[in-house]
């Protein structure tokens, strides 16, 4: 790693930290700009990634992706490219260096508009990418976060530089090794803009039971190319996207409702409290299957 990008990452570093007093996650005043902080490791955490752009400044952490395990920290980035089910836990923090990451979130309108903007060549029939990968950091993207988040110590700034920057930061991620498999969301003609549609209908019928045909429709495939492409994109199969969401969304009630788990089964979809059960305890031991390198 480079001088620069050494004193890049401490200024931001310091600059999270400032507006980050106590451990957790800041919304800041920035559109889809969030800080996190945590002077521990954590327990894991299961959520939703939205699409979103991750990058840490000080520390460790590791995010599953079904059986797959991507693990990152300074020298890298983490892009999630649509809406998936992971589970991430901070790996390296300590009271006096605590974990301190950036994490902007963006839209499949953004990515276009770069697109159409920029003399970027991406081709529509790219082979599918997996919507979740690790890159390593590169000082103009650096560079670009810095700016950004530097504008919270000058609010009147944001409303004109906060968008230019924020574009900057997509058009410099487009240009970098996973260019194409962020651009993919945005191509019309891409199985993993096909793909999108599909998986926000599972995330929006969560509760409802999967009809394959229906989703493959959506997508304007067959069921077999779905069933295909469904898995390359997001390391898992329809029903097994669903099962995460499911249990993701029990666990969230579990934690905040004083409701039986049977009755919290039969709400996020689940006929059997029985299988709700064992799945909900499978997914709590879940151990990686394959350790992707970063």
């Amino acid at each position: 790693m480079t001088e620069e990008i050494l004193k890049l990452q401490d200024e931001l570093a310091k600059l999270i930290e400032r507006h980050s007093i106590q451990d957790g996650a800041y919304e800041t005043i920035i559109p889809s700009l969030y800080f996190f902080r945590h002077s521990n490791v954590t327990e894991p955490a299961y959520r939703v990634y939205k699409p979103s752009l991750c990058f840490i400044a000080q520390g460790k952490k590791e995010i599953m992706l079904a059986h797959e395990r991507f693990e990152y920290g300074p020298t890298d980035y983490l892009i999630s490219s649509m809406n998936l089910p992971v589970i991430g836990q901070v790996i390296r923090a300590f009271p006096d260096a605590p974990y301190l990451s950036f994490k902007l979130e963006f839209t499949q309108s953004q990515i276009l508009d770069v697109l159409n903007d920029s003399d970027i060549q991406i081709t529509p029939k790219e082979n599918t990418k997996r919507a979740l990968f690790v890159g390593h950091i590169e000082l103009p993207i650096l560079d670009a976060i810095l700016r950004l988040a530097r504008l919270l110590d000058n609010p009147k700034d944001i409303p004109f530089l906060a968008p230019i920057y924020t574009r900057e930061i997509l058009y410099r991620l487009l240009q970098g090794q996973y260019g194409v498999a962020l651009a993919q969301i945005a191509m019309e003609g891409s199985s993993t803009y096909r793909i999108r549609d599909a998986i926000e209908q599972i995330i929006n019928d969560c509760d409802k039971p999967l009809r394959i045909e229906e989703l493959a429709d959506i997508a304007r495939m067959s069921t077999s190319s779905f069933h295909r492409y469904f898995k390359e994109v997001t390391s898992m199969s329809p029903i097994q996207f669903q099962k995460q969401l499911r249990l993701q969304e029990a666990r969230r009630l579990l934690l905040s409702e004083s409701a039986d788990a049977a009755d919290i089964a039969f709400r996020v979809g689940y006929e059997s409290a029985s299988q709700f059960s064992r799945e909900y305890s499978r997914m709590l031991v879940l151990l990686p299957e394959q350790t992707l390198s970063v």
